[in-house]
């Protein structure tokens, strides 16, 4: 039988790209809900192609236009809100939930499909950036297995298939370094959006890719590394590795360097996530080492301040990821509207950091508080 599968964020980077591995692998993978915040054109399309039984826009305004849009295709159930993306999770025939949501509205659909013992496939950092502690629980109570779909985390965890007895030293987590790598502080501090969203090796939304520019997705990736794979941060390294080829890495007691290397395409890791432990044909190029050198550099903490306050938030742990993640939205979307610069993003979310409450033992009510509170806070300090 085929696998049923539900895609939180179908319009998105994540979600469109899987549906490029659904369409490759049709005997294999069917799609059963397909959802989506405000692109409801594009859900519609994507409706009329893969048939599922349900979609969900998120942002209720558009669920008018949405059922107009598909109102020949009396198959599909048309639902709208939060609400309804926590429900469908749930539905009986999904197999496999792809959290490819961006952002913190990904947590409670995501917990809701943990607890409907759904296979995950992981690709809304956030989700263990704010919340990992209680997430890796839930996992484990509910016995829901979460496999990562970021390249970098995809790539550790390839690594390490076959080596569960074997003590890892180290997990060396790559990135491009984004468009500003070489860039001086005077340069950066007169950068806009549209300079950052250039990311020079991979095709990302909007958030993600400034995200990218400004460190703080490594940051993320590192929180999410330490859930995923129970590493502590001391013994998660980040290199910047321009041409994104090794994805990442993983050092063991001995010595020994695994690496994953590929072409910067997210089609494969999502695969992978679905089929795991198969490998299965992927159309695409191919990786010509004769024509590609590997480079590797330190970041550049000052410069960057998004990563080392990542680091921080994972140090001091209960909220104050949470914090780091509300506070972060908030900066990212008012740089991108031309209301914060580029260094002011790292400002705004240390200040935010410093005067938000400290839980040390939160609870998943903390988190809604705490999310609420940050973005209160970052939002007051613009």
């Amino acid at each position: 039988m085929k696998q049923q599968i539900c895609i939180l964020g179908s319009t998105g980077s994540i979600g469109t790209q899987a549906l490029d591995v659904i369409r490759q692998h049709s005997d294999l993978y069917e799609v059963y809900c397909l959802t989506a915040n405000n692109r409801v054109e594009l859900l519609a399309a994507q409706a009329r192609e893969f048939k599922p039984a349900a979609v969900v826009i998120a942002n209720e305004t558009h669920y008018g236009r949405l059922k107009e849009l598909l109102a020949d295709q009396s198959d599909i159930k048309v639902y709208a809100g939060a609400a309804a993306l926590e429900q469908i999770v749930e539905a009986g025939p999904v197999d496999m939930v792809l959290a490819a949501m961006v952002g913190y509205a990904g947590l409670a659909p995501t917990i809701c499909a943990i607890k409907a013992r759904k296979k995950i496939c992981l690709a809304n950092k956030e989700t263990l950036v704010v919340a990992g502690e209680l997430i890796t629980r839930l996992a484990m109570e509910h016995h829901a297995p979460i496999l990562p779909v970021d390249s970098e985390h995809s790539a550790i965890f390839q690594c390490l298939v076959g080596e569960d007895m074997n003590e890892v030293e180290k997990l060396l987590l790559t990135c491009s370094g984004g468009p500003f790598r070489t860039f001086t502080a005077d340069r950066l501090a007169a950068v806009t959006a549209a300079d950052a969203l250039q990311h020079p090796t991979w095709d990302m939304g909007a958030k993600i890719t400034i995200d990218s520019a400004s460190l703080m997705n490594k940051g993320f990736e590192v929180m999410e590394a330490r859930w995923l794979f129970g590493v502590p941060a001391d013994k998660i390294q980040v290199l910047v590795h321009p041409q994104s080829i090794v994805h990442s890495a993983v050092q063991f007691a001995d010595g020994g360097v695994k690496a994953q290397l590929g072409v910067p395409d997210m089609r494969l890791p999502i695969q992978y996530a679905f089929s795991f432990p198969q490998r299965l044909h992927l159309d695409g190029r191919r990786l010509d080492l004769f024509r590609q050198p590997l480079e590797f550099f330190e970041p550049d903490l000052d410069k960057f301040k998004c990563l080392a306050l990542a680091y921080e938030a994972l140090d001091k742990g209960g909220n104050m990821p949470c914090v780091l993640n509300a506070a972060n939205e908030v900066v990212n979307a008012a740089f991108r509207q031309g209301r914060c610069s580029f260094p002011g993003m790292a400002h705004i979310i240390e200040q935010t950091m410093q005067r938000a409450t400290f839980e040390a033992a939160p609870d998943y009510d903390t988190y809604v508080r705490t999310d609420a509170e940050a973005r209160r806070i970052a939002s007051e300090l613009l």
